[in-house]
């Protein structure tokens, strides 16, 4: 029973906090939870299956325009809502397949080279609305009720967050979750146990692209309008970094990872765009707070910050008994 208490608390967030926050503020909780999502998926990747990924935002690209365009030609935007996650998951399938041949920095870079293409190529696809972007995407309906408000989008970005939270703990808790870790400690020794090493990589690849997907198709609704700048490399590098601060291979680090990052970005933002700032300022204060986070991490908080909160909690309760 204990198991489900933390999903217990994350539905209760989700259900009760949007309401309680201001209309200024619930765009901002929109796109943590879109980005908690994709960072779930992320966070899976690289802490269970041991792979690094560096171009995480060319799925939730795909998911978004995937949604985007069905949408735009006619389709019931819930269709293209569901389509989204099954188009990016059998893109990074397809990519994965060659991709996941390569380990480390290659594999990081190798995604990242996948982002740089599609970005490129949705820059000059004239039937993706080029470097202009992609307009006209209809508002996200379910069951005739179209959601317009803010509050709405919040609710359904939440929904999807605790979609990617209970199949995530499900993985990891089943048969191929046990052998994703065993895979990322000692290939060897899990290729001896009868692993399917390079089964199990795929499908978590193709997972946390389905994440990134679902999150797409809500922030294309959401928005009402897409263009290759929506994914810049930097975002990718944004995911990569909340789940490291939150805490790789834990379900609730990249909920306080995203949590963290988004905050304190919002906070530069506004920080940047004071009067007297240069026009630069945001930009140049979003780079150094992902460089200081990161070393000071790597220095202070090596596994992240849910696993350095459960370290000194374990040292507390033995330290009063």
């Amino acid at each position: 029973m204990r198991r489900w208490i933390p999903a217990g608390l994350l539905i209760a967030v989700l259900a009760l906090l949007p309401p309680l926050l201001p209309e200024r503020h619930l765009a901002t909780f929109v796109l943590l939870a879109l980005a908690a999502t994709v960072t779930v998926g992320v966070s899976l990747l690289m802490g269970y299956a041991g792979q690094v990924s560096l171009g995480q935002a060319s799925f939730y690209a795909i998911g978004a325009y995937a949604a985007g365009l069905l949408a735009v030609h006619g389709v019931p935007p819930l269709l293209g809502l569901l389509a989204a996650p099954v188009i990016a998951a059998v893109a990074a399938t397809l990519l994965g397949a060659p991709l996941l041949r390569l380990r480390g920095h290659h594999l990081a870079f190798a995604t990242l080279a996948v982002q740089l293409i599609l970005l490129s190529l949705l820059a000059q696809a004239d039937w993706a609305g080029g470097a202009i972007g992609l307009q006209g995407i209809p508002r996200l309906s379910i069951g005739g009720f179209e959601l317009r408000a803010d509050l709405g989008y919040a609710y359904a970005a939440g929904s999807v967050l605790l979609i990617a939270v209970l199949i995530a703990r499900n993985v990891i808790e089943s048969r191929a979750g046990r052998g994703m870790r065993a895979a990322a400690t000692s290939e060897t020794a899990a290729a001896a146990s009868g692993v399917a090493i390079g089964g199990y990589r795929l499908a978590v690849f193709a997972l946390s692209a389905a994440f990134a997907g679902l999150a797409g198709g809500v922030y294309a609704f959401y928005l009402g309008y897409l263009a290759p700048g929506s994914f810049p490399v930097l975002l990718s590098i944004e995911f990569v970094v909340m789940a490291v601060v939150g805490g790789l291979g834990t379900i609730a680090g990249p909920l306080v990872g995203a949590g963290v990052i988004v905050l304190l970005v919002q906070l530069l933002n506004t920080l940047g765009t004071q009067p007297g700032m240069p026009g630069y300022a945001p930009a140049v204060l979003s780079y150094a707070v992902y460089a200081v986070i990161l070393v000071v991490c790597v220095l202070y908080l090596p596994k992240g910050l849910v696993p350095a909160a459960r370290s000194a909690a374990g040292k507390l309760r033995r330290g009063s008994a």
